[in-house]
């Protein structure tokens, strides 16, 4: 197949997103497809040739260290020549509609919230992952989360802040310490550990840089796990324990700071089992497809959902790829199989 693995993109994961695409793409080409790496915000120059001759190169690289950078707007329009900052860069559209699927290898932003699957469905373009009402709803962690309690799914009890609220003033419902994240984000980027209202005034600030609305939760104490669901199949959980800190931007895609660990030791079989039941119900309520992954914490009182990834990532230290090596997937099996899952989807018109 010729299939278009599209990254990169405008979102504050940009550097994550591009680490991913690299390896899909290479992913791809050893299980015999035509693929090639496309950067959704920079595009790429046909010189003239039709937009088909882009599979006869892969496009990309085996190897890319990804920076601890977090890009800002500026950061990432001083990337692409002139003036024109449209998300989608030259020939992109063409290029996709070249293909037989798009593999969406973005990250945040722009890449999970809906945006870039509206513009392939009204192009007729197959792509992996989720719709585009899905995707937003789940990229939106205030909507999600509401979601999620209508079905009675265990997640920390939440408040909403606005930009327009300003950051300072806000009294909690719940206790010292909470967590601080914008509502519509990833990779823990502009996420906080909050002690008392002047880290929550801070905290606040930082965030606005990112979004419009920031989600403050209740803090919950317990083991941290994520696990990947692909085409209805629930993998192992991982747990995810740091060697300081907690697990933000530095401890998901730096080596050395984390250990993850799968099948996790020690815990009860009825507990995973709970777990695995939580993730499909919950990607089921949200409207997700194809794959995509849940975290969540364990502790005395059940599991809790944490949030759910419709785009999880697939770097060499993302959660997907390692909970399905430890099933004995490997990683090009798992990728070509989320690509003919979702032509089943659309095979079956159920795409949504």
């Amino acid at each position: 197949m010729k299939i278009v693995v599209l990254a990169g993109g405008r979102s504050t994961e940009r550097n994550v997103s591009i680490s991913s695409g690299y390896r899909l793409t290479n992913a791809l080409r050893d299980k015999g497809h035509e693929a090639t790496f496309i950067d959704l915000f920079l595009g790429y120059d046909l010189k003239g040739k039709p937009a088909s001759s882009v599979f006869e190169d892969a496009n990309t690289s085996k190897d890319l260290n990804i920076s601890d950078a977090i890009l800002t707007d500026e950061d990432i329009n001083a990337l692409r020549p002139g003036d024109d900052t449209a998300l989608f860069g030259p020939n992109v559209l063409d290029i996709c509609k070249a293909a037989d699927i798009v593999f969406l290898g973005l990250h945040g932003g722009d890449g999970e919230n809906g945006k870039v699957q509206a513009v392939l469905d009204l192009n007729n373009i197959k792509y992996t992952g989720s719709g585009s009402t899905a995707s937003g709803i789940t990229m939106n962690k205030v909507y999600s989360k509401e979601i999620m309690l209508y079905h009675s799914i265990k997640t920390a009890a939440f408040v909403e802040i606005t930009r327009d609220q300003g950051p300072t003033g806000h009294k909690l419902p719940f206790a010292y310490p909470v967590v601080l994240k914008p509502t519509s984000g990833g990779s823990s980027v502009g996420t906080h550990i909050v002690h008392n209202d002047e880290e929550l005034e801070s905290g606040l600030v930082d965030v606005f840089r990112f979004d419009n609305s920031a989600i403050v939760e209740d803090f919950i104490e317990g083991r941290e796990f994520s696990l990947g669901v692909v085409n209805g199949h629930a993998f192992p959980a991982i747990e995810i324990k740091v060697h300081d800190g907690w697990y933000d931007f530095e401890h998901k895609f730096q080596p050395g700071h984390t250990d993850f660990i799968t099948p996790p030791h020690d815990l009860d079989p009825a507990v995973h089992d709970e777990m695995k039941r939580v993730a499909i119900q919950t990607m089921k309520v949200l409207g997700m497809q194809n794959y995509g992954r849940v975290d969540f914490f364990a502790n005395d009182f059940g599991v809790w959902v944490i949030e759910a990834n419709n785009l999880p990532g697939m770097t060499p230290l993302s959660l997907l790829p390692q909970e399905a090596e430890a099933e004995g997937v490997a990683y090009p099996d798992l990728v070509e199989s989320i690509v003919k899952g979702k032509l089943k989807i659309y095979e079956d018109g159920m795409n949504n």
